[in-house]
């Protein structure tokens, strides 16, 4: 019954928002505006900026809220702009360079010897500091869920190239981790 209820006033909220009420827009930003920031953030390194493309996102959210039609969540469809939007602004702004050359790993990392003592925010710190292609083709493809032909698609790139950038992420990602257990241990020692 809640869940019909919640619907119910989203759907409420999306028909007033058609209709430009700024009451029913200011609902939606502020229900939405601090998860899209994350979205954003994860694509453009500096706050400020991926703010910047958040608040954009929503000014294209209300002027086309009329394309959506109700077919899957809101928050999805939302989402979807906004990773968009910030694709877009790492394509405008020419900081996307997605063949970065770093350092072969010279061993194969140790899954057993990472502790569960690393928390998600460390993570999400690890995966800010990736050159900007790894760090987005990481996001569209292990966050996101698209494929690597549509992320080709996405970035103008071959889908060898969406793999590569995958694998180098996460190989660097790995690399990180495994400094990070290795500091944490020196810690303790």
């Amino acid at each position: 019954m809640k869940l019909k209820i919640h619907r119910s006033e989203e759907d409420t909220l999306i028909r007033q928002c058609k209709k430009q009420d700024n009451q029913a827009q200011k609902e939606v930003y502020e229900k939405y505006a601090s998860t899209m920031l994350g979205i954003c953030v994860r694509y453009i390194k500096e706050p400020g900026q991926a703010e910047d493309v958040m608040i954009n996102g929503f000014v294209k959210v209300f002027e086309k809220i009329d394309q959506f039609k109700g077919e899957g969540s809101f928050e999805g469809w939302i989402r979807r702009i906004m990773v968009n939007d910030s694709l877009t602004y790492l394509r405008q702004n020419k900081s996307m360079y997605l063949e970065v050359d770093i350092e072969k790993a010279d061993l194969e990392p140790d899954y057993s010897s990472l502790d569960n003592q690393l928390e998600a925010e460390d993570l999400l710190t690890m995966i800010q500091q990736l050159p900007t292609g790894y760090r987005t083709v990481f996001n569209l493809y292990a966050v996101e869920g698209f494929s690597h032909r549509e992320i080709a698609e996405q970035l103008g790139i071959s889908e060898n190239t969406s793999k590569s950038q995958l694998s180098r992420a996460r190989a660097l990602l790995q690399k990180q981790l495994l400094a990070t257990e290795q500091n944490m241990k020196n810690q303790f020692n």
